[in-house]
């Protein structure tokens, strides 16, 4: 098995959407050597914006950022080839990635570590009909990949038992910040935690109550900011004030069992509905193009980074540790 240890090494990357494309991007500027693959002929021009997007934000975060660059494959055989790690980042659907490992083991060496960008699916699922189902990990990522650092590290069952380690090392070595799920579990924790809130907003706009721009707001002007630097039990910690959490959950718990969530049941996505969510989110970003939103996003990202970075919290400890490094 491959040591992901240390470095640079040869990466590939399966696959150049969104996902695919942010992972060649944080991979070359962190000094690997990246090849990708995806059958779309169309898929250079993207890549290369994502490419020069991250560029601008790493400089922004005062990153050093190598001189190499990804560089597109004709195969998936040419790609994977002598790769030391293999990232998959095609469509969610479990029958596109199985057949997809199978195309890779079938040409990469059977040392390559191989790590699914999957949102969902267990590693134990994604490895039924491998040859070598223990060099699989699923390494979960965030949008943008080349400037959010976390990334969830999943073992399956035959995942071999020194490959998290190895990669939780690998990854805060390319400036992120490794979150080893403890048991295998469909969508992990921050997707059960985002699709909760989604499920939530659905609803609200199903039932009139609020637009899809009232919910960002809620989410911009409030809790949201709290959360960019102490997430979730951190934040109730403080608002049980100095009896801590305890108190809090004496005061708030009750409110638990109070009908204020429909988490457990979904909206029907009738046609209605999507015509709504899309019109009220047209309304609210329509005018700028999604090149436009990336650019204000990325720049209002790094803005927060940078001033979280010399008090080493939250997500300014990976831009502290990384220009030390």
């Amino acid at each position: 098995m491959t040591n992901l240890s240390g470095g640079p090494r040869v990466v590939a990357v399966i696959g150049a959407g969104v996902i695919g494309s942010g992972w060649a991007a944080r991979m070359a500027l962190a000094g690997h050597e990246v090849r990708w693959f995806d059958p779309n002929p169309n898929a250079e021009p993207f890549l290369q914006r994502i490419v020069s997007n991250a560029e601008e934000a790493w400089k922004g975060l005062d990153w050093s950022v190598a001189t190499g660059r990804p560089t597109r494959s004709d195969s998936l055989e040419a790609c994977v080839v002598d790769a030391d790690l293999v990232i998959e980042s095609v469509p969610e659907r479990l029958e596109i990635k199985r057949a997809t490992f199978a195309q890779i083991e079938a040409d990469a060496s059977p040392e390559a570590v191989i790590a699914s960008s999957t949102s969902g699916f267990r590693p134990t699922q994604l490895a039924e009909g491998l040859e070598h189902p223990e060099r699989l990990i699923v390494a979960h990522p965030f949008n943008p990949v080349y400037l959010l650092p976390l990334v969830e590290l999943v073992a399956g069952e035959s995942t071999a038992p020194d490959l998290i380690g190895q990669a939780k090392e690998f990854y805060a070595g390319v400036a992120m910040k490794p979150l080893v799920v403890r048991k295998e579990i469909d969508a992990f924790i921050a997707d059960r935690l985002l699709e909760a809130v989604w499920r939530e907003a659905l609803w609200l706009v199903n039932d009139g109550i609020a637009t899809t721009e009232d919910i960002d707001d809620a989410i911009r002007y409030g809790f949201g900011l709290r959360w960019a630097q102490m997430g979730l039990f951190e934040t109730y910690r403080i608002a049980g004030g100095d009896g801590g959490m305890r108190h809090f959950i004496e005061q708030f718990g009750e409110a638990l069992s109070w009908p204020w969530t429909k988490l457990m049941d979904v909206p029907e996505l009738t046609d209605e509905l999507i015509e709504a969510i899309a019109t009220q989110s047209d309304d609210q970003s329509g005018h700028f193009t999604i090149a436009e939103l990336e650019a204000h996003r990325d720049e209002n990202l790094v803005a927060i980074m940078n001033a979280l970075a010399p008090k080493r919290w939250g997500a300014g400890d990976t831009v502290a540790e990384n220009r030390q490094r």
